[in-house]
């Protein structure tokens, strides 16, 4: 069994050792139903996006992996596969043992010959033989270069460029228009959750494709933190309200990537593995308001 934090504290282990939750990520044929691919992904990483100082991007990826961080999600967007790819190097952790994640810019999302150039690119920038994991950033404004782009993305994978593909901004009505055009659908699909945007119905459409949910903004970029029905919970549960929200996002079975580059909170948000939601159900639900506090291509066309 995957030790906690705080039983790897106890015992005295090393933090490195610890890689907290994991899940089956996989794809679904669109002519049988079944899936055909599976690979274990880490349920808790950390995000990357607004690191743009540099060697801000490294030094927070560095020090989360010694920490007992597993997971790293970046996107060609942020401008910092880079330092990714040298903390990767100097992190003294086995490539193996990690699980890389970026993304397919929008403007990107041309059509197949992009989608490959870009996959490629992405690579490069980290150095990297492999991705685990690439995803369309958001559905292609085009909707008639939609089906070339995911075939670009099916390319990728084939290559062996990437072990997993997935999209990520995606709406219900996207994810089922995809049944058209994919011979495989995504692996993922990666929106904004929390407790104020629960997104039930996303949610659940998402897995009922045979997709996992991704949460990003966990923390609604921070606007929601002081929220004072969320600190009034984690009071109660004897967590921080980061925590808390964090915790809940993965317990709803979400992938969740929550943004630091401070050493402190990095270790604050990794606590959260060890965080217990049990009986706050009802507390939780209450807390959904559809607040959306980024982007929201879910909704377009």
């Amino acid at each position: 069994m995957l030790q906690t934090l705080r039983e790897c504290l106890i015992m005295g282990a090393n933090p490195t050792d610890l890689m907290g939750p994991l899940t089956t990520i996989g794809h679904t044929s669109t002519e049988t139903g079944l899936r055909v691919s599976e690979i274990e992904m880490p349920m808790f990483g950390l995000g990357v996006y607004l690191m743009k100082e540099p060697g801000e991007c490294k030094s927070a990826v560095v020090h989360a992996i010694k920490s007992g961080y597993r997971l790293i999600d970046t996107a060609m967007a942020y401008g910092n596969e880079h330092e990714v790819g040298d903390a990767i190097r100097e992190c003294g952790v086995d490539r193996e043992e990690l699980f890389i994640v970026t993304k397919l810019r929008r403007p990107h999302a041309t059509g197949y010959d992009e989608v490959i150039q870009r996959c490629k690119e992405s690579l490069e920038n980290m150095r990297l033989d492999q991705m685990d994991l690439y995803l369309v950033h958001a559905p292609p404004e085009d909707i008639e270069a939609r089906a070339s782009v995911w075939e670009g993305m099916e390319k990728c994978l084939e290559n062996g460029w990437t072990r997993a593909i997935g999209v990520s901004n995606y709406g219900t009505h996207h994810l089922e228009a995809m049944r058209s055009y994919a011979s495989i659908l995504p692996s993922v699909n990666q929106i904004e959750i929390h407790p104020w945007l629960q997104r039930t119905e996303l949610r659940a459409f998402t897995e009922s494709i045979g997709a996992t949910p991704m949460a990003y903004s966990p923390l609604a970029r921070g606007h929601k933190v002081s929220d004072p029905k969320l600190g009034e919970v984690s009071g109660r549960i004897g967590c921080t309200p980061a925590q808390a929200a964090i915790k809940w996002c993965i317990d709803v079975g979400a992938v969740t990537i929550p943004k630091s580059s401070n050493p402190g909170r990095i270790l604050e948000n990794l606590g959260s593995i060890d965080v217990d939601l049990s009986g706050f159900g009802g507390d939780f639900a209450a807390m959904d308001g559809d607040y959306v506090s980024g982007w929201d291509p879910t909704v377009e066309p």
